[in-house]
């Protein structure tokens, strides 16, 4: 089975950033060509993995989370001013929400198997921090428009839930540390966006084959801040696209 996977993550981000930008050209310029925005269902489940992988490895989490934090309040500003004044928070912010999770459950799971901390922390802690984090995850999607809403923040975080690379566990414990297994709990919440997000939402699903053939390896070019450029530069780029169409119609 190992042999199939042979898609790096710099693959992945490729599919996924032509997948974001023709659901983009879809939402902007042909809204009612429903294929586009269905091929668009593409990018998040991808983008999605990527984010768990790169909360797991990054060698400083400050930088990696301002990193996405700033770059998604940048193009809050160009919503802002080119969409209505909308304030609808993009995806960087969602994956800005999902990081600090992930830094949390790393965080409970250092306490859990790499201290020596009494037994009676290691029991009430998880059970006292996570349940009120998702609780708080959960009001603030009642309150602020966040791109993928709940379901969205939490699909890297279930991404993580049995990761335990770098971290001493049990041998019993160390065998639910599985690929498949972490991607099946992702597909969860993919799940659950497709019943309660919108309608053509289910087509993220159609990522997943994609996603059984990532090596976990990142690839030998370094793109990181392709990526993290792509994303800003394209919606500037349709922005004043559609803004010149405006003008001359």
């Amino acid at each position: 089975m190992s042999k199939l996977r042979i898609l790096s993550g710099n693959v992945l981000k490729i599919i996924a950033a032509i997948s974001m930008l023709i659901d983009h050209i879809g939402y902007m310029f042909f809204p009612d060509l429903l294929i586009l925005r269905l091929i668009g269902r593409i990018a998040f489940p991808i983008f999605a993995l990527m984010i768990a992988e790169g909360a797991k490895y990054t060698k400083n989490k400050l930088r990696y989370f301002l990193t996405i934090f700033l770059l998604g309040v940048v193009c809050q500003v160009v919503y802002y001013f080119f969409d209505n004044h909308s304030l609808y928070m993009s995806i960087l912010i969602t994956f800005s929400i999902s990081i600090l999770l992930i830094y949390l459950l790393q965080f409970v799971k250092h306490i859990l198997f790499n201290t020596n901390t009494k037994i009676y922390i290691k029991v009430l802690l998880p059970l006292i921090i996570i349940p009120f984090s998702i609780t708080g995850v959960y009001f603030l999607n009642l309150y602020v428009q966040i791109d993928y809403g709940f379901w969205g923040i939490l699909t890297p975080v279930f991404a993580s839930i049995v990761d335990f690379r770098n971290i001493k566990v049990p041998k019993e414990i160390k065998v639910i540390d599985n690929y498949y297994l972490r991607l099946l709990f992702m597909s969860i919440c993919l799940v659950m966006l497709t019943i309660f997000g919108e309608v053509f939402q289910w087509a993220c699903l159609l990522a997943i084959p994609l996603l059984l053939l990532y090596s976990e390896q990142r690839g030998k070019l370094k793109l990181k801040y392709f990526f993290y450029i792509f994303y800003p530069l394209h919606l500037v780029i349709l922005q004043g696209i559609q803004i010149l169409i405006h003008m001359i119609s």
